[in-house]
């Protein structure tokens, strides 16, 4: 693991990460995290300063969400079922308009979630009959070149989800999330295909703090081997 303390990012190594060449050297790139990270609003800065395609997940659209949370056990499969038919469908008419490495993509999620999410919510053989579904419609979809996740406590996330008000939110468990943080977690130590960037920003502020992103930015925008690294911003 890698800490990089934000006093130590010199003055001149900010200038240069401010007037370095805007190009994205990775094609496709996901950005992962558990629910209030900051994944989507990282997605949509790194977009607009790469000037690269933007997919953004469209989960306000689950009309089982909001009862999922008040129930989750009733309700589970149908959100999950829900969210992987929506990811599906979206993927694939990306790919279809353009093939997905035809222009460099930044995504606020990897197809994989699905997968993870439901392991977390569903049992036995619902479980089972959901991994079925999902390795069918995942067989063809390309994996990103480079997974970034951005890691915050369960304290951290919570304080972000209060912050962001969605009312449906608002019954969301730590134990839930502590669940979604491990099972992201325990997939990193077996995924071995492709580079994974953890990045510790929970007490980074790369929204209102321009120096933050753009450190952060600089640390996307780097060649890593495959297997999992870690970064952790410290202030």
């Amino acid at each position: 693991m890698i800490a990089l303390t934000l006093e130590t990012f010199s003055h001149s190594k900010f200038i240069h990460s401010l007037i370095q060449m805007k190009e994205l050297i990775h094609n496709f790139i996901a950005i992962e995290g558990n629910i209030g990270a900051g994944k989507t609003t990282l997605s949509q800065m790194l977009a607009e300063d790469f000037g690269t395609r933007l997919i953004l997940e469209e989960f306000s659209d689950n009309p089982f969400l909001p009862m999922f949370y008040e129930n989750p056990e009733r309700h589970a499969f149908s959100v999950e079922l829900f969210f992987m038919s929506e990811r599906y469908q979206q993927i694939q008419q990306t790919m279809l308009a353009q093939d997905l490495f035809q222009q460099k993509t930044i995504a606020d999620y990897f197809f994989m979630k699905t997968l993870l999410f439901a392991n977390t919510t569903l049992k036995g053989e619902e479980y089972r009959l959901f991994q079925r579904f999902f390795n069918i419609l995942n067989a063809n979809f390309p994996k990103p070149q480079l997974l970034i996740y951005l890691h915050r406590s369960v304290e951290k996330v919570i304080q972000q989800i209060k912050h962001r008000g969605r009312e449906y939110e608002q019954e969301i468990s730590a134990d839930y999330l502590l669940k979604i943080q491990t099972a992201y977690l325990e997939y990193f130590k077996v995924e071995t295909d492709i580079p994974i960037l953890i990045l510790d920003v929970e007490n980074i502020d790369f929204v209102n703090n321009k120096q933050h992103y753009h450190i952060i930015r600089d640390c996307i925008n780097r060649s890593y081997t495959i297997g999992t690294h870690r970064i952790s911003m410290t202030t």
